[in-house]
């Protein structure tokens, strides 16, 4: 990670090293809080922002969630008015690939009640690079976690919730350590749900298969990106339950998210995926997806906000 030169906090535009909260923040005690990511590309127009009104309108349904009011430094926040502010954090800053934009609760709180505390955004402006290096390319090794995706029973599972990632930091590390790229988290019922930070696809004999929103994921805007490519190049895609024995044998299989991209996946718990090598559709989706966000599609081009 490359970091950014200033950093958008409350209306204002402050040095990476000034944006600052108290030890006794209440988010960063508890965990109160939502984010989001979103991708800037370089387009034959200049640089862009991926799903920019999309990102966002999640964003505000996370504070819905978590009974946050879009208040910020004293100032009540639109959608639209945000939007403006992430395009502003971006040209502040020399090099950017990637955005984080985070509510916060920062009043000084101890104590599990956040009713009145207030809030804050942060928009961070990185250079991230590939999320996953080579293996985006090449095609991941990932693992099954131990650690369960939390289902819509312990939080607001189809959410960006700050505090829920502590399990998806849980299973990254662990999969670190089994020298893996990615973990899958199964839900409650054993069904596959999900990557720490991605959604997952599978395809077996040309069908592709996603897990439903119902399954306790992510509600990905690039997984409905790529379903939405998948259709209109004549493929079937199936949101359903997916289970680790379909997962097991699929004959291509792949992960989407705002950081991660488009990311094939060629290994699953020391088992190749199909041939071992990355599928053909895979390949396909893939490579369209990148004509897509870099502007060389103008069928798509309403899921680009330029910035200039």
């Amino acid at each position: 990670m490359e970091k950014g030169e200033k950093i958008w906090v409350d209306g204002r535009l402050v040095d990476w090293a000034d944006a600052k909260v108290h030890v006794m923040a209440h988010a960063l005690n508890y965990g109160t809080g939502v984010f989001e990511g979103l991708r800037v590309y370089q387009t034959p127009k200049g640089p862009a922002v991926f799903r920019l009104r999309d990102h966002v309108a999640r964003l505000f349904d996370g504070c819905k969630v978590m009974g946050i009011d879009p208040v910020f430094g004293g100032k009540a926040y639109s959608i639209g008015e945000v939007m403006e502010a992430v395009k502003a954090a971006v040209r502040a800053n020399k090099k950017v690939d990637y955005i984080k934009p985070c509510v916060f609760l920062n009043g000084e709180r101890a104590g599990l009640n956040p009713i009145g505390v207030p809030a804050s955004l942060a928009i961070t402006c990185i250079f991230m690079g590939a999320y996953l290096g080579s293996a985006s390319e090449e095609g991941a090794k990932v693992v099954t976690s131990s650690w369960h995706r939390p289902d819509n029973l312990c939080g607001p599972a189809g959410a960006k919730v700050n505090g829920t990632y502590v399990t998806s930091c849980l299973a990254k590390m662990e999969a670190v350590r089994q020298g893996a790229s990615e973990a899958i988290m199964l839900n409650s019922t054993g069904h596959v749900a999900e990557c720490t930070g991605e959604n997952l696809f599978i395809c077996k004999k040309g069908r592709i298969y996603t897990p439903q929103v119902s399954e306790c994921i992510l509600d990905g805007i690039t997984r409905n990106s790529v379903i939405e490519l998948a259709r209109d190049m004549g493929h079937e895609v199936v949101e359903t339950q997916v289970t680790r024995t379909q997962l097991m044998t699929a004959d291509e299989v792949w992960m989407t998210g705002t950081a991660a991209e488009f990311s094939p996946v060629t290994s699953i718990d020391g088992r190749a995926v199909g041939s071992g090598a990355v599928g053909e559709i895979s390949k396909s989706l893939q490579g369209r997806f990148l004509d897509v966000v870099t502007g060389k599609d103008p069928a798509y081009e309403g899921w680009l906000d330029y910035i200039g």
